[in-house]
């Protein structure tokens, strides 16, 4: 663990000096008001993938998707849970199969919990930062390490974490039971265009890198690393959005791509339809 904060800070830093920026709208809680940045929403997305790249030769499905964030006090928190082939038909790639994933992205402010200002540079806020990826059939991958909210150009407040990755079920793998790579992962969403009615359309997205594993020994299936690059464009009103996204998968599940385990790198493309809460 000691090597990977190091990591973590050694990356933030060299964000840093590269592009330069200074910090701006620090989180400061030296008064003591832990609930000054709260908030929350819900949303509700009907999601269509299209040659999506997951393992084993899943690519079209039609999906439930809920969605949340929230701030209260020292808690930053992000999940969603994903219901599949919520139509229940036969031509859905999912019919038959796995029914749901969940991700649960809790983070814990630093600055917050000390009641201090942590900020350097661009880093506005620090956090312990974590990820609970929970698939339908025994699939349970925990991750654990130190987040950031860092000012970036043009894209503003970006959360940046690096983690450890630690394998709690992985279909009886040898890697149960133990801590397995890292994981890079980065997400924004900027505005980019606005309607005389207040609407927006925004670029939105996240990078998620995996790397570092190497508890399983099976060269021809699997990879020690992997890649999640979503870009997204979508309107978004008050209540209601609409959107595409295209993403590029490398390696998907850390499973090499045509090993056997069909196509786990390319572009996959989604379309949603959102009502928000």
């Amino acid at each position: 663990m000691r090597n990977y904060y190091k990591l973590s800070k050694l990356t933030l830093s060299m964000l840093l000096i590269w592009f330069g920026v200074a910090n701006v709208n620090a989180a400061d809680y030296k008064d003591g008001n832990l609930h000054k940045n709260d908030y929350g929403w819900l949303q509700l997305n009907l999601m269509q993938s299209v040659d999506a790249k997951i393992p084993y030769d899943i690519k079209n499905d039609t999906y439930l998707e809920t969605e949340f964030g929230a701030r209260y006090g020292v808690l930053d928190l992000y999940g969603y849970v994903d219901i599949f082939d919520i139509f229940d038909r036969k031509h859905d790639d999912r019919y038959g199969g796995d029914n749901f994933f969940a991700k649960i992205s809790p983070r814990i402010s630093l600055d917050g919990l000390f009641q201090s200002d942590f900020s350097f540079g661009a880093v506005k806020e620090l956090y312990i930062a974590s990820v609970n990826n929970i698939g339908d059939r025994e699939l349970f991958e925990q991750y654990l390490g130190i987040g950031a909210d860092v000012d970036m150009p043009w894209f503003g407040v970006m959360g940046m974490n690096v983690y450890a990755r630690y394998v709690r079920e992985n279909y009886n793998e040898p890697n149960e039971g133990k801590w397995d790579g890292y994981m890079y992962s980065t997400s924004w969403s900027k505005p980019i265009y606005q309607f005389t009615n207040q609407s927006t359309i925004n670029y939105q997205g996240y990078f998620d890198y995996q790397f570092g594993a190497n508890k399983i020994t099976d060269n021809s299936l699997y990879s020690n690393n992997a890649i999640e690059w979503y870009n997204g464009f979508y309107w978004h009103s008050d209540h209601m959005a609409l959107g595409y996204g295209l993403k590029y998968f490398h390696n998907m599940s850390l499973i090499k791509n045509k090993s056997g385990a069909g196509k786990t790198s390319g572009i996959g493309h989604y379309f949603s339809f959102s009502y928000k809460f």
